[in-house]
């Protein structure tokens, strides 16, 4: 049994690890993130009270019953006080009002549409949110091994100069500079792993995660096919953008609804027919007559036809279809302005995703020249045939390619998968 023991707590020792070690991939933050982000929660309660809008106005086709009671008494000079007793139901239902219950069921199926799209929308706007932190996190984590090579560096390099100083072979004026440099360097490396952190912790946010849940990103291997994809024209990704999207769908759905307002405001000027029936009964407290008995003899019950027609309603009418058809206006310049806006951000995602695979091919050559020339200047150094200035001056060209490099990698992964985001592509890294 002792074995046994030892043999379970070994087990939990060394699954416990592999259980907090879980790493996120994109996709699965993207899925997590669109089932449990709150901004998505929220959409769907909206979408909610939609259906239940929709419920009444399906429910408005059917009759009303109502029941009532009263009890009253009545006082009289001559007389002792009278109790009585009043019972009814009554009924009622709409046989035509010019096509409102039709037009209201059927805008409220199109508001109950429009929030199912609303929720997509909103589950979008969260993939896009989380793509960008994760690839920040990305970005600021090989923003962390460069800067950690080059404090390695830096490190090597301050002390071969502290070497030379104890030797004579250089000045204390630049022997304070490559201390200098090195302290910059480690500085640069606890700015870069302080911006990796906070990523992090934006990311984690956008994922509804707690403060106690441990959490780390997978990080993948990147290679150049993901930074200079070929990429499809701003009119091919537009055309099926605003067939998908939906938010577009949604922007087509508020027109409709618009019109339908139209024609629900115009029939209230229209003539309207309803029915409705009822039954009642009464019976006064005191009579030798039993209480069943009374509820018999005062039964009674009516049924009737009413038109209604309006003629004078002080312009509500007039006013209401005049709302309806500026409500139209209005919904269709709102789509106008959602075209407007989709087209110049894939304009403005395409211009940035060409920008940025040119600066990285660019800045991948700089980048190969300056590490060739820092290294040959650093061979130079430690034979101590350049001083320091020389030394610095080309690693901070290195430096700066390194950088150059790195923001137009990741610009151009982003713009990229947006661009295919929006053709309906999975993101997928």
């Amino acid at each position: 049994m002792r074995r046994i023991f030892h043999l379970a707590i070994c087990f939990l020792l060394c699954a416990a690890p592999q259980a907090n070690a879980r790493q996120w991939t994109l996709r699965q933050c993207i899925d997590y993130a669109r089932a449990n982000n709150l901004q998505v929660k929220n959409a769907q309660l909206n979408q909610a009270l939609a259906e239940e809008s929709l419920l009444q106005a399906q429910a408005s086709r059917f009759p009303t019953l109502n029941a009532s009671s009263s009890q009253n008494i009545a006082f009289s000079l001559d007389a002792d006080p009278r109790y009585n007793g009043n019972y009814a139901i009554q009924s009622g239902v709409t046989l035509f009002n010019g096509g409102r219950i039709s037009n209201n069921i059927r805008q409220a199926e199109i508001n109950a549409q429009a929030g199912e799209y609303d929720i997509d929308a909103a589950r979008n706007d969260i993939e896009v949110a989380v793509t960008q932190a994760y690839l920040n996190i990305l970005y600021a984590k090989e923003n962390v091994t460069t800067s950690q090579n080059n404090v390695e560096s830096a490190k090597a390099q301050w002390e071969r100069a502290k070497a030379m100083y104890d030797e004579g072979s250089i000045s204390l004026s630049e022997y304070a500079q490559m201390e200098s440099q090195y302290s910059s360097d480690v500085y640069q490396l606890t700015s870069s792993e302080s911006s990796l952190a906070q990523y992090t912790l934006n990311l984690k946010q956008l994922l509804e995660l707690g403060l106690d849940e441990d959490f780390e990103v997978f990080y993948p291997e990147i290679g150049d096919e993901n930074v200079v994809a070929p990429l499809p024209s701003v009119a091919q990704v537009y055309k099926v953008a605003e067939e998908i999207l939906p938010d577009m769908k949604s922007g087509r759905l508020g027109i409709e609804s618009a019109k339908l307002s139209e024609d629900i405001a115009a029939a209230a000027g229209v003539p309207s027919i309803s029915a409705s029936a009822s039954m009642s009964t009464a019976n006064i407290y005191g009579l030798d007559l039993p209480f069943p008995d009374q509820l018999r003899e005062n039964l009674g019950a009516g049924a009737g036809v009413t038109l209604s027609i309006p003629i004078i309603n002080n312009r509500t009418v007039k006013t209401q279809k005049a709302k309806a058809r500026i409500g139209t206006q209005q919904a269709e310049l709102r789509y106008a302005n959602s075209q407007k806006s989709l087209l110049s951000t894939l304009e403005g995602l395409y211009q940035d995703v060409v920008s940025a695979q040119s600066r990285y091919q660019a800045a991948l050559k700089k980048l190969q020249s300056a590490e060739l020339s820092y290294t040959l200047v650093s061979e130079k150094y430690n034979e101590g045939m350049i001083d320091p200035v020389e030394l610095l001056s080309e690693k901070n060209i290195y430096i700066a390619a390194q950088q150059e490099l790195l923001q137009a990698k990741y610009q151009a992964i982003l713009c990229r998968q947006l661009l295919n985001f929006y053709q309906g592509i999975p993101i997928e890294i």
